[in-house]
């Protein structure tokens, strides 16, 4: 609720930066996972866990960053920046903890994939919304004791609307959709609750999607349902195709206009302003990462006033250096890959589906950080943080179940319409 129903844009005002209540919620929840944590470790020994290690490998890369950038000369003006970097990675470091760690049992993981989903869902209410009514809504929800960091605004792109949703920026909202779509089709294809709450965040999702003008969200939702693709049988994949199929023709029916945009953002993309400013950053990117290879300038430190790179990897060897920017792809691969042999372990087939769609969201979300500065965005980090600690928790709950398949719960059987 705090990362994905509360405005980006309206923060804890003393806090300033650090003041968003997804982000404070993260930090207690590392304080609390660390607490608990010291408790455990008294009467029961450690697993192995491979997610949780990446984590804290990425995570000790980014503090020797920091403090090689803090024991040289540095800009009086990056100094904050760099500790509200930190305290950022501190907080999805709780989220990731918190859902790694704290759930149990199948039915409790099974509940937080169907609430993910209906969020998704709800955040593509608001985004169809704000398309047709060309008006953004969040601007008039106030909530008592935050304070507002920059007014929302409307986004066009060739005529058309962007919906944001509650996020900053309509490419932050277009992803966070991306990643939370294949989740949303493993629960409508998985979940036993009612039609209606199982379909309607996927067809939600599906109809927003070709309104946002986003290729980010494009790129994602097609490689995220590809790869969940992989793993079901055919029956199921021309179904997914045809709906697809007739979305496309309804698409042609009630505005061809939006479809033949949507084809130039692709087929025109080498004369875009965004994509050239894109390829156009790599000299300049060149210049820094040459000062220091290895560990970089310091997160956080690499200011708007300098450029804006609208790409994370080129910012993560600028500030963090080869060392961090390679620790921070192990954690994408370490996931997957513990993901992918769970569902190769194990029988049960909603483990083995929720495995694949848990491996497209995460690799949809390590992809959409080539296309944008992902770190300035705290619902994108907030929730690809939340989604690797799921991932941990599959793992987890999977390792049990390698040769008998789930009985029980909400997770016992396909759904194929």
């Amino acid at each position: 609720m705090l990362l994905l129903a509360v405005p980006s844009t309206q923060i804890v005002g003393p806090l300033g930066s650090a003041g968003s209540l997804a982000m404070v919620f993260g930090l207690g929840s590392f304080l609390l996972w660390t607490i608990s944590r010291a408790a455990a470790e008294r009467s029961t020994p450690s697993s192995y866990q491979p997610i949780r290690r990446a984590v804290l490998v990425f995570f000790l890369c980014v503090g020797a960053t920091y403090a090689w950038a803090m024991s040289h000369p540095i800009s009086p003006d990056e100094v904050s920046p760099a500790d509200v970097a930190v305290l950022a990675l501190i907080s999805w470091a709780g989220t990731f903890l918190i859902a790694h760690d704290a759930l149990d049992t199948r039915e409790e993981l099974d509940r937080l994939l169907k609430r993910l989903a209906l969020a998704g869902g709800a955040l593509a209410v608001l985004g169809l919304l704000q398309a047709f009514t060309r008006e953004v809504w969040v601007d008039r929800v106030a909530i008592p004791g935050l304070t507002l960091t920059q007014a929302a605004g409307n986004f066009d792109r060739g005529g058309f609307p962007r919906p944001s949703g509650t996020a900053v920026h309509p490419i932050e909202f277009g992803v966070v959709i991306a990643m939370l779509f294949p989740v949303a089709l493993h629960v409508a294809f998985f979940s036993t609750a009612r039609m209606a709450t199982r379909w309607f965040p996927l067809v939600a999702m599906g109809v927003l999607v070709p309104l946002t003008s986003s290729r980010s969200a494009y790129i994602g939702v097609t490689v995220g349902t590809l790869i969940c693709m992989i793993g079901w049988e055919p029956r199921r994949r021309w179904w997914v195709a045809g709906a697809a199929g007739l979305g496309v023709v309804a698409m042609l029916v009630v505005t061809p206009n939006l479809l033949n945009s949507i084809v130039k953002l692709f087929s025109g993309a080498s004369e875009d302003s965004s994509v050239s400013s894109r390829t156009g950053s790599f000299d300049l990117a060149s210049q820094f990462i040459d000062r220091s290879p290895v560990l970089g300038r310091g997160l956080g430190t690499f200011l708007p006033k300098y450029r804006v790179f609208d790409n994370q990897y080129l910012l993560l060897l600028v500030t963090i250096g080869l060392l961090g920017s390679v620790a921070f792809l192990g954690v994408g691969v370490v996931a997957v890959r513990a993901l992918l042999r769970t569902r190769r372990r194990t029988n049960d087939p909603a483990i083995r589906d929720l495995s694949l769609a848990l491996t497209a969201s995460v690799v949809v979300g390590f992809i959409s950080l080539a296309l944008f500065d992902a770190f300035a965005f705290p619902q994108t980090m907030g929730v690809l943080f939340l989604l690797l600690g799921l991932a941990g928790t599959v793992r987890r709950l999977g390792q049990g179940n390698e040769t008998q398949p789930h009985v029980g719960g909400a997770s016992v059987r396909a759904v194929d319409p």
